[in-house]
């Protein structure tokens, strides 16, 4: 029998072949239809329990086979099982269009809300208030999927949706080809002024896994980064920035281009039919922000109060930039290289580490030996386990799906009678591989329902240790697995009844927020000191280290936050298009929708890879990271003020959010832990704005 279609507890990542997956998820797919049917027939008048209830449960051997092939497919895919993906995404697709768009069903749905929903159990309130957002999330479902479009549009809804799911599994598979195409590959050591040892070791062990001498730098972000930043050749720098920015656009087989133009029409049919202005109108109603006026409002607001700090911060890069390059022809002499050029992108970087050294002596490279991988885990651990008690047991019986994962069960103690209660399972995936895309995500093989724990995924891309040293982070990284530990413990935390509504299920506007709060305990002392200690002599991180942490922590702050808000921007404009739009190129919507303070470089685009928009669920939602900051900040507040291990304040935070899922709105979430609604002035604050 198909591993696949057998009853597991774990996935059997040991036993699964790339060929199960089609049968399974066909089988899947026609079980689901079966249950489907039964709802949809069902000669018992409608309740709650036989037709919403029903509706929640009846594809649930589906989506937890497509959970595994689709998360597999990010973050260790092939040839093979991308083209199994690209065949069965659309015929997925088009299972729960059919649902969604079966009058059957949501006429007895509706039947069920007219009815009342209250039955003879006497339910308490926590259970009444879910089962009412199920309720109102189902009915949405349907009307936002089409449900009571005249047929023929109804139709063509459905084949829309269809199209866009291949797309977006297509734009994902070209990115990652394309980035894994290119690579810089170096033989004179000459090349490599300017970069830290630690970042040459990788690339000559990244070369001789290639089988080749010299050094070797990929487009993937351990390799990416610490070039841009480091790298004194500006030449070279200026070859590894248009390479990674032509990722998705380069005019060959997996140009980008005409797939973003496909699925902006698509998406702007779909929200035509369904009498939408534009796809951003038709997003944004189901958001905390409500509207596209108040999204602009937000977003205009905002850049307002960030452009003259971007601005300054612009000028103060380019008068290092300017003094740095006078130093070097004064040294060099013969070589008047750079000197009275224009400040270009791939400068940036690379003088706003020197500015961040001169200014605050703080060498970002310098802090690494402090941020050993395994120390940096087991700090978050500890931090979860001050806060809400849980525990983090290494479970190696437990199959994996590659030799790099770590797998956990994890705990919360002192519970109820004082024992142990089973929270869920941890996959940590934290090094790049060319079958992985880049970036850092959290997801779940399953989500928490009722008694059932999640089983949570985290996947990163950080240096992986080399023959002589662990991995090391870069105090960014530390901030980013912080970041996905946020996310994946909303979903560990979580208590709620339907797995609809479980974990980060919650309006996307909002989902960024309990990840982006707990970026705040990085720059905390008495967090940094329970576990940054050198890899080498156990020499805990000096108190002065910290204290420049803490006051290059709004280094660039404005620049980095305008950056934000031009990816806003982007997104916005790409969604705000109308149906018919011509043979345009990503690069040129782009370009008027940022922001621009340095210049524009030919053929460089962010949206041909762009993976949070156009293959992921990010379309007319990126402005969210901004939106949760105002969040986090203001919650953050609360936490400073009665102490970041403050146990009750701890408590109440998992009680009052990250336990509730997506069972109420989140501004209701936000006001039981705050006793208020949100205050901007909690960001512009740590910003220095205000």
């Amino acid at each position: 029998m198909n591993v696949l279609l057998q009853d597991w507890e774990y996935p059997p990542f040991d036993k699964i072949k790339t060929e199960d997956y089609e049968p399974a998820v066909m089988e899947a797919i026609s079980e689901a239809e079966h249950n489907i049917e039964m709802i949809a027939t069902n000669s018992e008048a409608p309740t709650f329990e036989n037709t919403v209830e029903a509706l929640e449960t009846a594809s649930r051997r589906l989506d937890r086979i497509s959970a595994v092939m689709m998360n597999l497919n990010e973050c260790c895919t092939n040839d093979e099982l991308q083209a199994v993906v690209m065949r069965l995404e659309p015929l997925m697709t088009r299972f729960s269009m059919k649902v969604m768009t079966d009058e059957r069903l949501y006429r007895r749905v509706l039947e069920v809300e007219r009815g009342g929903m209250r039955d003879e159990k006497g339910e308490r309130k926590k259970e009444e208030v879910e089962r009412r957002t199920l309720m109102e999330n189902t009915l949405k479902g349907f009307r936002r999927h089409g449900v009571a479009l005249p047929e023929e549009e109804r139709e063509e809804f459905k084949r829309n949706a269809e199209e866009l799911s291949e797309l977006q599994v297509r734009f994902g598979q070209n990115a990652l080809g394309d980035l894994n195409d290119w690579t810089l590959h170096l033989c004179d050591e000459a090349d490599l002024e300017g970069l830290p040892q630690a970042v040459r070791d990788a690339a000559r062990e990244e070369a001789q896994t290639r089988g080749l001498e010299g050094w070797v730098f990929t487009l993937s972000a351990p390799s990416y980064v610490p070039f841009m930043t480091y790298s004194a050749r500006r030449d070279l720098r200026e070859r590894m920035y248009r390479a990674y920015g032509s990722v998705g656009g380069r005019g060959n087989e997996r140009d980008n281009n005409g797939v973003i133009r496909r699925i902006v029409e698509l998406r702007a049919e779909q929200a035509r039919l369904l009498g939408y202005d534009t796809y951003c109108d038709y997003v944004l109603e189901d958001r905390m922000v409500q509207s596209l006026p108040n999204l602009q409002r937000f977003m205009q607001e905002l850049k307002a109060a960030v452009l003259p700090a971007a601005l300054r911060e612009r000028e103060e890069v380019r008068g290092e930039s300017y003094e740095l390059r006078v130093k070097s022809y004064e040294l060099r002499g013969k070589r008047e290289e750079g000197r009275g050029e224009e400040l270009m992108p791939w400068d940036f970087s690379f003088y706003s580490e020197q500015l961040k050294q001169q200014r605050y002596d703080l060498d970002s490279e310098a802090l690494r030996p402090y941020f050993p991988l395994e120390a940096v885990r087991e700090g978050i651990f500890g931090l979860y386990g001050k806060l809400y008690g849980l525990h983090f047991e290494p479970a190696p019986d437990i199959p994996v799906y590659h030799e790099d994962v770590r797998v956990y069960r994890v705990s919360r103690l002192g519970v109820g009678d004082g024992t142990a209660a089973a929270m869920g399972i941890l996959y940590l995936d934290m090094h790049p591989r060319p079958s992985k895309r880049s970036g850092a995500w959290m997801t779940e093989f399953r989500g928490q329902y009722g008694k059932v724990r999640p089983q949570i995924q985290v996947v990163c891309n950080f240096s992986k240790p080399t023959a002589d040293t662990p991995a090391l982070l870069r105090f960014s990284e530390v901030e980013t697995f912080m970041h996905e530990m946020g996310h994946a413990m909303h979903g560990m935390l979580s208590e709620v009844e339907y797995e609809s509504l479980s974990g980060t299920n919650v309006k996307r506007d909002f989902v960024e927020m309990p990840s982006q709060v707990m970026e705040n305990w990085c720059y905390e002392p008495e967090f940094l000191a329970t576990f940054a200690r050198h890899y080498q002599t156990g020499e805990a991180l000096p108190t002065e280290y910290v204290e420049k942490i803490r006051a290059a922590q709004n280094h660039m702050a404005g620049w980095l936050c305008l950056r934000q808000l031009n990816l806003g921007m982007t997104d916005i404009a790409f969604h705000t298009m109308g149906v018919e739009n011509g043979e345009w190129k990503a690069e040129e919507v782009e370009a008027k929708a940022m922001e621009n303070l340095l210049p524009r470089v030919a053929g460089c685009c962010t949206a041909t890879n762009f993976s949070h928009i156009f293959g992921g669920g990010y379309a007319s939602g990126y402005y969210g990271y901004k939106w949760a900051e105002v969040l986090d900040a203001d919650i953050f507040s609360r936490f400073k003020h009665d102490g970041i291990f403050n146990a009750e304040t701890a408590e109440a935070f998992r009680r009052e959010v990250l336990s509730r899922g997506g069972t109420e709105h989140p501004a209701v979430l936000f006001r039981n832990f705050m006793g208020r609604d949100p205050d901007n002035k909690a960001l512009l604050k740590r910003m220095n704005l205000i």
